[in-house]
Order: structure tokens, then C-alpha cells, then sequence
């Protein structure tokens, strides 16, 4: 089979069967494809589409060109996604109280990008963590722990790694053939036995409008079903940061904030919903609903906590990391508030925007070798709804130099309308797909 014959197929509009998918997979993963031809099955798959049996079809060829985990644990096999979003540090907290409550967690997450923040960028802020894990040591930490939040090696989906970097230079990163694909072949290859997908729409998400939220939610959902693993997907609003810190160590410093009960909010409330969906459709609770009383229950009484520590120590961090956080915890040199240039309430919060200060002061990345400075971020930023008076902090800046500190400063001010009536509330739990 030449991939010239499935190009083609692809440029006349005729739907590719489960061979040729299969066969494009294994040529991306050994390289008997070339730049060029990848770019171009991307270029037509982006064009054309997929059907629902090929979206599948390719979703689980690309899973199955690497290795593919198989568990023998006492109990379930679970995980969640993210689309990401910022201030977003949700996995921190759901992967220890997913373990909490009896479940086993091998979250493989992935770096920041854009304006995004990444999980396995901000388990780096703590000093000593390692993330890139070979499978035996994985098996142990999630035997023992019950999580481990950690890196793709390149045995998993490899056909995905490659497709990745050539759709990123291509202009067809937005895909919905692709995304699913891409997401999905990572998480099956994962071994689960459950999955719940947490779509973020709104100013500081990659889908900006509820439609086509809903719509890669559908899709997603769909695929990873009849794929085999069983999934569902909340879309949940991303109109302004779930908790109130952007940048890596700041985030930490938020998870455990939550994970030591100095504070809850909206991050218990998301990860309960994602939790006690994942707990109900894995027998671990009566209904999703004693699922989610469950996440609350281990979050607040500090079981959670106890595995965060767990998984901490066994990744290579601070021993007693959950009881002295403080200490280990990179901080900025520069800080500077942000002042509010006139009296209003709080209208929008542009968390893009947001998204890109943290970048521009060195916290994030805009292509995958860039360096990330896990101490710098925006912490403190104001609510929508929140009336403030001209001068009173909108937010406060961690920096590494002045200069910097003075552009984010800048950027904050520009990405937050104040005006004078409140918006309408929105709910964090959109709604629920599958």
C-alpha cells in the first residue's frame, strides 16, 4: 500500500477504510512517511473529515503504534482530560482524590503551550520531581500511590508525537478528526477503564463559543466509547481562571492551599463534578452524586493530601513536602501590584490574554524548547463581578526582571474591563455530554 493511494483518496473525497488509517499510523511511527505526506493526510483529513468509523478507526491505529499499558490492579483504571484552559491546575487535586477514593490514576499529561499553563510543568515547579518515567517505575508509583501524574515516553502512541509536530507547523492543529485522535490515542494507550473530559469554553479557553465546545465534547465522548473506553465529558466555563493564580508554582501553591484546607472555591466544586462522574461509572459509588460527596470528603479531611505527598516523594520530591511547602516553593524576585486605572466592577477578564503575560514573563512557552521559569506568574486576580475602586489591585505580578514586571502590568490592565454593572453569573458546570 503507497500513501500516494490514500492521498488520493483523500484529495477526491472518498472515505478512507480502517486499513488505510491503520497503515498511515504505522508508517508515521516508523517513518516510512514523510514530512511532506504527513502534512499532506493532515492537510486532507483537516479538508474532508472523517467519518465516525474512522475518526475511530484512526484514533485507535495511533494508539496501538506504540506500547499499550495493561493493568492488573484490584481496582479501576481512571483518568481525566483537560482542553485546557488557564489557572486551570484542576489534576492536581483530582488524581490524589481519585486515589483517595480507591481508584488508580496513571495521569499522563502534557507540557503548556500557548497560553495554556501544563500539568507536568508545574509538578516541575517542585523542586526534585521528575516526570519522564520509565514503565516499570510507573507501574510501582501508581501500584503504590494509586496516581502518578507524569509524561508520554516516546513508546507511547508515537504516531501521535509525529502527526503532532507536523499538524503544529501546518495550520491544522483545529482538526476535530485530529484533536480526538490525538487526545484519545494517548488515554487508551493508558490502559483505562473509565475516562471524564473536561472542555473548557470561554475567553481564557481554546473553544470560545459553547457550540463548538459541545461539538468536540460529542465527538470526543463518541470516539472514546466506541473505542472501548468508557467516557463522559463536562464542559465547564473558562470565562475567567478557576483559581485565582496563573504560573506554575503559584498554581501549586493554590493546589495545596486547597489540598491543606486553607481555602476551597471553585476548583473542589469542578473536581467534584469530574470525580464523581469518573467514581460513579466505576462502581466506586452509588451515583454520581455520592461520588462527588466522595471527592469532597477525602479534599477536605486531607486523605488527598496524604496521597499529593505520596506521589510527590515517590516522583523524587521533598519527603514532607505537603507539610512544608512553603520552603521548597521557587519565588519571584520582582513583585508589583497592578493597579486598577478607574473605579468599576469587573465585566470580562480576557484569560487568553492573562495567559500571555504569564508566557511573556518567562512562565510559559510558545514552541516546545522554549525555557519556562516556574516562579513567575499573576496571583491575586480579581473576580468578574468584583467592584473595585481606581487604584485597588486588579492583581499582583511575579516577575524575574523589572522590565518584565512592567509589561505584565500593562497586559493585566488591558485584559480586564471594568465598567459599571456586574455581569450575569455563569454556572461553572455548563452541562454534561454522555
Amino acid at each position: 500500500m503507497a500513501a500516494r493511494d490514500i492521498l488520493a483518496k483523500l484529495r477526491h473525497d472518498r472515505p478512507l477504510s480502517v486499513e488505510d488509517l491503520q497503515w498511515i499510523a504505522a508508517a508515521l511511527a516508523d517513518g516510512r512517511l514523510s514530512d511532506a505526506q504527513a502534512g499532506a493526510f493532515a492537510m486532507g483529513v483537516c479538508r474532508s473529515g472523517l467519518d465516525e468509523a474512522g475518526r475511530v478507526a484512526l484514533t485507535q491505529a495511533m494508539c496501538a503504534s506504540g506500547t499499550v499499558l495493561q493493568w492488573d490492579l484490584d481496582k479501576p483504571v481512571l483518568d481525566k482530560h483537560s482542553t485546557g484552559g488557564v489557572g486551570d491546575c484542576v489534576s492536581l487535586v483530582l488524581a490524589p482524590a481519585l486515589a483517595a477514593c480507591g481508584a488508580y490514576v496513571p495521569m499522563i499529561s502534557g507540557r503548556g503551550l500557548g497560553h495554556t499553563g501544563g500539568t507536568l510543568d508545574k509538578m516541575e515547579a517542585i523542586p526534585g520531581v521528575g516526570v519522564m518515567l520509565e514503565e516499570a517505575r510507573l507501574r510501582r508509583v501508581v501500584a503504590d500511590v494509586g496516581c502518578a501524574i507524569v509524561g508520554a515516553t516516546g513508546d507511547i502512541a508515537p504516531a501521535d508525537k509525529r502527526l503532532y509536530a507536523v499538524r503544529d507547523v501546518t495550520s491544522t492543529v483545529d482538526s476535530l478528526d485530529l484533536i480526538c485522535a490525538s487526545i484519545l490515542s494517548k488515554k487508551l494507550a493508558a490502559g483505562l477503564e473509565g475516562l471524564v473530559l473536561d472542555v473548557k469554553v470561554g475567553s481564557g479557553a481554546f473553544m470560545k463559543d459553547i457550540e463548538a465546545a459541545r461539538a468536540l465534547a460529542q465527538a470526543l465522548v463518541g470516539t472514546a466509547n466506541a473505542a472501548g473506553c468508557p467516557t463522559q465529558a463536562v464542559l465547564s466555563d473558562m470565562n475567567q481562571p478557576l483559581v485565582p493564580s496563573l504560573g506554575n508554582a503559584l498554581e501549586v501553591a493554590e493546589v495545596m492551599e486547597v489540598l491543606t484546607g486553607v481555602h476551597a472555591g471553585p476548583i473542589v466544586d469542578l473536581c467534584a463534578a469530574l470525580g464523581g462522574a469518573l467514581l460513579d461509572r466505576a462502581d466506586l459509588a452509588a451515583d454520581a452524586e455520592t461520588g462527588e460527596e466522595m471527592i469532597r470528603e477525602v479534599i477536605s479531611d486531607g486523605r488527598a493530601a496524604e496521597r499529593f505527598g505520596a506521589m510527590v516523594a515517590a516522583l523524587g520530591g521533598p519527603v514532607r513536602f505537603v507539610e512544608q511547602w512553603q520552603r521548597f516553593l521557587p519565588e519571584a524576585t520582582v513583585l508589583r501590584e497592578v493597579p486598577a486605572p478607574e473605579s468599576g466592577v469587573v465585566q470580562n477578564i480576557d484569560g487568553a490574554a492573562l495567559g500571555m503575560a504569564v508566557v511573556d514573563l518567562g512562565g510559559g512557552r510558545m514552541v516546545e524548547s522554549d525555557p519556562v521559569d516556574p516562579a513567575v506568574g499573576l496571583a491575586e486576580v480579581v473576580r468578574l463581578g468584583t467592584r473595585v475602586r481606581k487604584g485597588q489591585p486588579l492583581a499582583r505580578v511575579h516577575a524575574a526582571r523589572p522590565a518584565q514586571a512592567d509589561a505584565a502590568v500593562a497586559a493585566v490592565q488591558a485584559a480586564i474591563t471594568l465598567g459599571e454593572t456586574a455581569p450575569a453569573p455563569l454556572p461553572l458546570i455548563i452541562e454534561r455530554v454522555g
